[in-house]
């Protein structure tokens, strides 16, 4: 066998021994082609004038190109400095006080020695991830409400009620606290997986040098979490510009769209209700081209500065 056949004969043999994952990969990429791939061809759309009954490619000229004038219109639009700043404000806060709560949490919750009630809390902290969206949204307007429970709690202690679902300056807020109450349990699962991977002689190690649990968890534990840290924090920034407009939608309301009204709520009332198809695919695909540049930037200088990347 020559030189440079051993190598290709390596990975034959590695292809032959892993074909049984192939296989169980399988599926997932054929969801991820079928319902991913495929529908990025309605994407011209978005450089046409678009009606539903038309077809997306014609050769008899009834297909109405417009090139870029759906973005132009979006960007010169009277609501795009409106819509980019409250998207990116809303998915910013969202990112400096949500993203290390799940991090603690875990954290915290791996220092716990007592089994049952340790589950307790894992399970009561993961709840509200199933909670549907229309349920978290009506407890939220219930809470905020003016003869509700937090005006009660102002009130009693000698405040004044005050009008959270009408007042703008408070939905980032209302908006921040509700998604990090229904997100963190949820999002400790993958800190968790990471910290039982953990090797237990470290900890018998540092426990015989004189460390107490504190120093453990801060030279053991975290060191040992970080790149799963650092590919959660790219996936988030790579994700400023896509608020959850689902819920959103539910919490809202006109007097609130000077903080309120994001990208994905215009998308739905513009490009959904108002039967603008081909404004709405432009939008979209500005806010996914946005999105991934984001991405791609913090992967690079997450790779650059602390070897930790997607790729």
């Amino acid at each position: 066998m020559s030189a440079s056949e051993g190598p290709l004969m390596l990975k034959r043999v590695r292809r032959r021994d892993n074909v049984h994952l192939y296989l169980i990969m399988l599926p997932v990429l054929l969801h991820i082609f079928i319902f991913s791939y495929i529908p990025m061809y309605g994407i011209i759309i978005a450089f046409q004038n678009y009606y539903p009954g038309r077809p997306f490619l014609s050769f008899d000229g009834s297909v109405d190109w417009v090139g870029f004038k759906h973005f132009i219109d979006f960007f010169t639009g009277p609501y795009f400095t409106r819509l980019m700043r409250n998207t990116f404000v809303l998915s910013f806060f969202f990112l400096i006080f949500g993203f290390w709560v799940p991090i603690l949490f875990a954290l915290l919750l791996n220092e716990l020695r007592s089994g049952l009630f340790k589950k307790f809390v894992q399970t009561s902290s993961y709840l509200p991830h199933f909670i549907s969206n229309v349920v978290v949204a009506g407890m939220v307007l219930s809470f905020i409400d003016p003869a509700g429970i937090v005006n009660s709690f102002i009130k009693w202690l000698g405040g004044e009620a005050i009008a959270f679902g009408t007042e703008p300056k408070y939905f980032a807020a209302i908006y921040t606290i509700s998604t990090i109450w229904k997100s963190f349990g949820w999002s400790s699962i993958l800190y968790l997986a990471a910290m039982s991977s953990i090797d237990p002689h470290l900890y018998e190690a540092a426990r015989l040098d004189g460390a107490n649990r504190f120093q453990q968890m801060l030279r053991i534990t975290l060191p040992s979490i970080r790149p799963t840290i650092f590919i959660l924090l790219i996936f988030a920034i790579g994700s400023l510009f896509s608020a959850n407009s689902e819920f959103i939608m539910l919490i809202y309301n006109p007097s609130l769209y000077e903080t309120a009204d994001v990208i994905g709520t215009y998308l739905y009332r513009d490009g959904l209700l108002g039967g603008n198809f081909s404004s709405g695919a432009a939008i979209g695909l500005f806010t996914g081209i946005l999105n991934f540049t984001l991405l791609f930037s913090a992967n690079a200088l997450s790779r650059k500065y602390s070897d930790y990347a997607l790729w």
